[in-house]
């Protein structure tokens, strides 16, 4: 990733689900897993998914030391 985009993708308020792996660390795989559980909220238009980065901050915050593939273990936002 390039110094723009990650500057790019850290002042965006909504992020594509392949922007918030980069943003978050987490797979892209997995991020849609979490989404799929309803732990992380999002905006849908169509087919695209959106994820406003506050809520990101604030679940990455939450689920600190929590094991992010087992369900009953993800704290939801």
């Amino acid at each position: 990733m390039t110094e723009h985009t990650q500057k790019t993708i850290q002042t965006k308020k909504a992020l594509t689900v392949n922007e918030a792996s980069e943003y978050t660390g987490i797979g892209r795989n997995n991020l849609r897993k979490l989404i799929t559980w309803q732990k992380i909220p999002v905006i849908r238009i169509g087919n695209k998914i959106l994820i406003r980065s506050e809520v990101l901050d604030q679940f990455l915050k939450k689920n600190e030391g929590h094991n992010l593939k087992n369900k009953y273990e993800v704290i939801a936002v």
